[in-house]
């Protein structure tokens, strides 16, 4: 691959807020990944750990919750992205949402659909119980490890 595309990708990536680009012309591929500031690097080892931080958020809000009412994730299982893609409560347009707040849900239910590169992924409850809060609005974009759902 051509040296000035590689730097034209790295241009583009730096212009926009997109984290990662991966190109394939023939055999020959490339990734460029960068670090933006509050998102969890995705093809790091340690980025699970990184998921693990909203948890620990509710037992410090618990302490003192006037601090970061904003960023208060409720106490209880969470449930996070797989992966990186847009987020849909619903199986298409107009159709009711698959969970909303209050319902019960069984382990292997279908929470939401994160859609990555054309591609349609089921988000299935890993645990049964109480839909405590949707933390993702409709057609919004997510991260790897972002938190979705809070189950308790």
């Amino acid at each position: 691959m051509d040296i000035r595309k590689v730097k034209k990708l790295i241009e583009l990536l730096e212009e926009s807020g997109i984290a990662e680009i991966e190109i394939h012309e023939g055999e020959e591929s490339v990734r460029i990944t960068r670090d933006l500031p509050g998102s969890a690097p995705v093809q790091y080892m340690a980025a699970p750990a990184a998921a693990a931080a909203p948890a620990a958020a509710p037992a410090a809000s618990d302490t003192g919750s006037a601090d970061n009412d904003d960023d208060a994730t409720p106490s209880g299982h969470i449930v996070s992205s797989p992966m990186v893609g847009t987020f849909y409560s619903a199986p298409s347009p107009g159709a009711p949402a698959f969970v909303n707040v209050g319902d019960v849900v069984n382990e292997g239910d279908t929470l939401c659909i994160i859609e990555a590169m054309k591609i349609l992924n089921q988000i299935e409850a890993d645990k049964s119980g109480k839909i405590k809060a949707v933390l993702v609005d409709n057609a919004q974009p997510v991260e790897f490890g972002q938190p979705l759902f809070v189950i308790e």
